[in-house]
Order: C-alpha cells, then sequence, then structure tokens
C-alpha cells in the first residue's frame, strides 16, 4: 500500500510482459506517461508519472487533477474531466490521413 495515496502496490501493466528487470519496466512506465503527453493535451489535460505513486497524475489547466492506476482509469479521468469522449486512436494522434482536423 502507497503512504502517499493509499492504492496498493500495482501488479504491473501488459506493456511490460517483456521487461526482463525492474530498470526495464520503469522505462516502460514512463514511456507510456511520454504517449500519453501526446495525446491529452489536446484535450486541455496533462499526465505525469514521476514513480513515486502507483499510477499517473491527470490534471487539468485549471489544477483539477486525479491519480490513475491504469490505462483504463487513465481514459475515464480525461473524459469526466472533459465532459465528452477521448480518442487515443484518432487519427491526429496516431498518424492517420485526417491529421488536419
Amino acid at each position: 500500500m502507497c503512504a502517499s495515496c493509499g492504492f496498493p502496490a500495482a501488479p504491473g501493466h501488459w506493456t511490460e510482459a517483456g521487461a526482463a528487470n525492474a530498470a526495464e519496466r520503469l522505462r516502460a512506465r514512463f514511456r507510456r506517461a511520454q504517449v500519453l503527453q501526446t495525446v491529452l493535451p489536446a484535450y486541455g489535460l496533462t499526465a505525469y508519472d514521476g514513480a513515486l505513486v502507483p499510477g499517473i497524475q491527470i490534471s487539468t489547466l485549471s489544477g483539477n487533477q486525479v491519480i490513475a492506476r491504469d490505462l483504463a482509469e487513465v481514459w475515464a479521468a480525461a473524459e469526466r474531466f472533459t465532459g465528452g469522449p477521448v480518442d487515443p486512436l484518432d487519427p491526429r494522434f496516431i498518424g492517420g490521413e485526417d491529421e488536419g482536423r
């Protein structure tokens, strides 16, 4: 259990399945946060993972924030904050043809 946030220790994310050691798992975690930082600003949100708590901090520009334990919670929090759907597979994020929208 994390003393800072009260979340139990997470077992790991499926994207860490090939990680051979803790350093590789940490790199995978930071890479996920980096990818989120390319998607969420389009919705007025930021993502931060300092690896000190088991989760990703999602914040609005006005300062509201929540700690999401996994990617499912990230998308749910993003939709609550924005009041609408957040599509991480939107073509503008994955290099599709509709990038100019």
